[in-house]
């Protein structure tokens, strides 16, 4: 494949310092961040007895209702997503050397999260420095095995809808709630992916039209992303006010133990192996970092999945026909920080906390089930179901999900930020190794109008079907095609 990349003309960025500041994605987030802090704080104080209060409700309401747009986004997404970056491969070059390569990198990756989490649950011994205060409560209502990961791959329908129906307020009524089982989902998506590629040239109307369709959704989740920053205001500012600082006083080891984790791999381990490949770590973080943040304040990969795909191809370099199949592929199977980290501290902590001792085999299971079992997390409710999936492979108490309940929210957002950075990162290490990255592009400066707005009109993007062209890079990327 020809590392050579088509870039588009980019107009002079004439803006004023302040204007560029004020129109920084990455500062509308950090300004969000620290308004939602300041309102959740208000909204604590003015609060008789933890009531709920107009700024409360306001906050709850602004947050929710993003979550519920993005949420709206994913099916779709997810469905076009996977059929279209399995039918790139077509136009890939050892394109099952590529899936194979992935595949090993996101394993080894794995490997080095879990076993970094079990050293510093070893080490910090969070479990044994739990508060006084903690109660163990009643076990979770849904517990993540084995038997449901296997039994939740085979598709119940064509769209894995799932109907569920709980009692309602008032005596004799009931209310019925429909959702995705995302797993499914992406089952059905890959096989039809793989259908269409062994259709041959009579699957070629539906893939065009499926990629056709993947921008349009891809344009609808840009505008969605770009009120991300509203988003945010309302998340961290509900999240202040229903959960404050105390939460973290009983499990303040606990999480220290997780953030601990988390920044060793993005900071220490990512940054390692990206020097090791020979690239700039300087600017992997300058390209990556628009995903992480949105990451970090969204929790949720497959909502960041079109920022990811963008800066994995226009600042990282990464050819569009591969990262097209490795970003989407890693959205939902590459979670260093929900299915390595996370489970691995937390299964230590609960055996500490219970008076458990663990022995060889039992933190061999650790890594064995965060290697192997993180698709698991893909189509139920993420780390949490990942958890209770190592306990009862463990054999440790259920009833210790309850303790980490409380401050979930907290982790979440340090664990999507490391699944995102490394869903970017993966590919670009495969491309460098394969002699595909356009190295050029990766060192290129991060500069020009961040979002600029083409209103619809792609005269100034490149759209050509060559597998590796990719317009200039910039700071924040460009619209999605």
């Amino acid at each position: 494949m020809s590392t050579t990349t088509a870039r588009a003309a980019k107009a002079p960025d004439t803006r004023s310092p302040i204007r560029k500041l004020l129109t920084s994605f990455g500062f509308q987030i950090l300004a969000a961040l620290v308004l939602g802090i300041a309102a959740g704080l208000i909204g604590r104080q003015i609060s008789v007895d933890g009531a709920p209060t107009v700024l409360s409700d306001t906050l709850d309401k602004i947050g929710s209702s993003y979550v519920t747009i993005l949420r709206a986004a994913v099916v779709p997404l997810i469905f076009t997503a996977i059929v279209a970056s399995i039918s790139n491969l077509r136009r890939v070059q050892n394109a099952a050397r590529l899936a194979g390569q992935t595949l090993l990198w996101f394993a080894i990756t794995a490997f080095i999260a879990v076993s970094i989490g079990i050293a510093l649950g070893l080490i910090i011994q969070p479990g044994a420095r739990a508060g006084e205060g903690l109660e163990a409560p009643a076990e979770p209502s849904r517990v993540g095995s084995w038997w449901d990961f296997l039994l939740g791959l085979i598709p119940q329908n064509f769209l894995g809808i799932t109907v569920s129906t709980y009692p309602g307020a008032a005596e004799g009524t009931f209310s019925s709630s429909v959702g995705f089982n995302i797993l499914q989902v992406i089952v059905v998506a890959t096989v039809i992916g793989i259908a269409a590629l062994k259709a041959g040239k009579k699957a070629e109307p539906f893939l065009a039209f499926t990629e056709s369709l993947l921008k349009v959704i891809q344009r609808v989740l840009w505008w969605i992303i770009r009120l991300a920053p509203l988003g945010t205001f309302g998340l961290i500012g509900s999240a202040v006010i229903k959960y404050g600082w105390d939460k973290l006083v009983g499990l303040a080891w606990f999480a220290i133990a997780i953030y601990v984790g988390l920044a060793l791999v993005l900071f220490v381990v990512y940054p390692i192996l990206v020097k090791t490949h020979g690239l700039s770590i300087k600017q992997y973080f300058s390209g990556v970092w628009p995903a992480v943040q949105l990451a970090f304040v969204s929790r949720s990969s497959i909502g960041t999945l079109p920022l990811t795909e963008r800066v994995t191809e226009r600042n990282l370099g990464v050819p569009r026909a591969y990262a097209s199949f490795a970003v989407p592929f890693g959205a939902t199977t590459k979670m260093d920080g929900c299915a390595a980290i996370y489970p691995a501290i937390a299964a230590i902590f609960v055996a500490q906390f219970f008076g458990i001792e663990l022995n060889f085999v039992q933190y061999l299971l650790i890594v064995i089930v965060s290697v192997v079992g993180s698709a698991a997390t893909a189509g139920t409710t993420g780390a949490i179901v990942m958890l209770t999936l190592t306990l009862s492979t463990l054999g440790l108490p259920l009833e210790g999900v309850g303790l980490l309940l409380a401050i979930d929210p907290i982790l979440d957002m340090g664990r999507t930020a490391v699944n995102v950075a490394g869903q970017a990162l993966i590919p670009t290490i495969v491309a460098k190794r394969e002699g595909i990255l356009d190295e050029e592009l990766y060192n290129a400066p991060r500069e020009g109008l961040p979002f600029a707005d083409d209103s619809g009109d792609d005269s100034n993007e490149d759209d050509s079907t060559a597998p590796d062209a990719a317009p200039e890079a910039s700071a924040e990327p460009a619209p999605a095609r």
